[in-house]
Formats: structure tokens, sequence, C-alpha cells
């Protein structure tokens, strides 16, 4: 029985998300479909990669993956099926799959299935359902499309070391507005070499790594490594990007004392 995610950025006012469900369950009336979030910000490719890395794995190998945000094709961004981690995806090579890989191998090919309709605007249910059914079925790449050998590469901004410090930016802010960064727990531990530490954010500061929200009392601002791996910054029972003035590409710095 196949298992197969959605994830997209239709948000759940308009037919997409039915529309798609249908097709697939007319090609695989025994599939599961799961909906990882259809409430991505249009086109904000980089939101949906960090969600999809972090929930993927937590489903069976095999399950397949499709991806609908900025499906549009062109010749430099093709429509795609790819393996990796024994997992299967299917979407469009906007430099997703890269933010969800990183460099882990994986097999890729194009994507030649023709769709059925003679519209090209709702790619998900015309391509990708059928291509998904062909994966469900145990048809093997090289009937979906050619070898794809090298997808496309996203460079991302790096945390940077200067001196005494870590200098990072927010990468994600969750729909808590809880906020998180490019720094790394062991990038953290490896700098910090058992020293005091000052974490500034805008023109507020931390100077404590807590395990859990409700180390701070309510409405404190509480730092903490989430289950990403990531620092992240907090408020308790409260909207952090808000009211610390703060959003994606915001600058975070850390300074060891």
């Amino acid at each position: 029985m196949a298992i197969i995610t959605l994830t997209s950025d239709w948000g759940q006012a308009d037919y997409y998300v039915a529309a798609v469900k249908g097709a697939i369950f007319s090609a695989l009336p025994d599939a599961t479909v799961i909906d990882i979030t259809h409430n991505i910000e249009p086109w904000d490719i980089a939101s949906a990669a960090f969600i999809i890395k972090n929930c993927y794995k937590n489903f069976p190998e095999g399950t397949i993956h499709i991806i609908a945000v900025e499906t549009e094709e062109s010749a430099d961004k093709p429509h795609i099926a790819l393996k990796a981690d024994g997992h299967y995806f299917i979407g469009t090579d906007n430099d997703i799959f890269s933010l969800i890989l990183g460099g882990m191998p994986y097999e890729a090919v194009t994507i030649e299935v023709i769709q059925d309709s003679d519209f090209f605007t709702f790619t998900t249910r015309d391509r990708f359902v059928k291509v998904a059914a062909m994966i469900a079925k145990g048809l093997p790449f090289n009937e979906i499309g050619k070898p794809y050998p090298q997808i496309r590469k996203c460079v991302t901004f790096q945390p940077t070391i200067d001196g005494n410090s870590i200098h990072g930016i927010v990468t994600f802010v969750d729909s808590y507005e809880n906020i998180v960064t490019n720094i790394t727990k062991e990038l953290f531990d490896k700098v910090r070499n058992g020293r005091n530490f000052e974490i500034r954010i805008g023109k507020y500061s931390i100077e404590k790594v807590c395990r859990s929200y409700t180390e701070v009392a309510i409405p404190d601002i509480v730092a903490l490594f989430g289950t990403h791996g990531f620092l992240e910054i907090a408020i308790n029972h409260g909207k952090a990007a808000s009211l610390l003035g703060l959003s994606r590409d915001s600058s975070v710095d850390i300074i060891f004392k």
C-alpha cells in the first residue's frame, strides 16, 4: 500500500488539494495520503524545504513525497523524480531538493511522462500524480525519464566565526512564531568550549540555553536547541518573531566571554 505525502502553498480555500487527492485515489485506490502542510507562503521554497527535511524521515521508507511549491517547469528548472535515503520525492528542481538533501546521495530522473491535460497550470494533479502512481506500482525510474545527474545547488548563508563570536541568521519562523536559526548545537558547543556567552537578537540578549520552553516564566524569552538541532529563540506563551521584531534573515549573534 503506497504512502503519499503532499506539501503545497495552496492553502485550504480552493479545490486544488481535493483535486489532487481525487486523482491519487483514482490511480491508487488503496493509497494512504498524508497532508504535511498546505499552508506554505506562496513560493516559499525555503520554508517548504525546512518542513519536509524535518519530517520525511518519520515516514516509512518507500514513502512518496509530492512537493507542490513553485511547480512551473523551465529549461533550467525541470520536473524531476528523485530517490534518496529510502524515500521518493517528486517536484520541480527549483533549489528545494538541495535544501532538503544537503549533500546526501541520490538518484534522479527528469520527468518525461506525458500528462493527459492540454493545460499546464496544474502540474501536480496532471503529472506528478501519474509519476507517483508509477513509483507505487514498482515501475523502474528509466520509465519515468532520463537520468538527471546533478540537481541545482542552493548556496545558503552559513554561520561565521569571528574571534570570540558566532554570527548567524534566522532561517525559519514556525506557526508559534518561534524562530529557528542556522546555528547548530555542534557548532555552539565547539566554539563555546565551556565559556559564558550572550545571545544577541536585535536589542535583546539571553545568557542561558534551556532544555524546554517552560524553564522560563511567562512571557520571558527562552533559547534552546530544538529537535532539528538548531538554536531556537522563543517566548513562553508568546510570539517571539512579532514581539522581538525578528523575521527570516534577521541577525543572531553569540558572544563568548
